[in-house]
């Protein structure tokens, strides 16, 4: 391996917005923040909800039953 090609690699610190602190390694020096995280992301909690898009839809084609659109 050639010597004095790789990059260093250091700790990286990141604080989410509801306080949870995550440590990686990584090639960049500085901390961050990020503003949702892995423990207070809907999808991640299990309180994810799911829109209804079948209701917009037909709203949408009771407004414009008058006009021939395909969709």
């Amino acid at each position: 391996m050639k010597k004095k090609i790789h990059p260093n690699i250091y700790k990286l610190y990141i604080n989410c917005s509801c306080g949870n602190n995550i440590v990686i390694y990584s090639t960049l020096k500085n901390k961050f923040s990020i503003d949702v995280c892995y423990k207070c992301h809907s999808f991640y909690t299990g309180k994810q909800k799911i829109s209804n898009s079948k209701g917009r839809i037909d709203i949408l084609r009771k407004r414009f039953k008058n006009i021939n659109l395909k969709f």
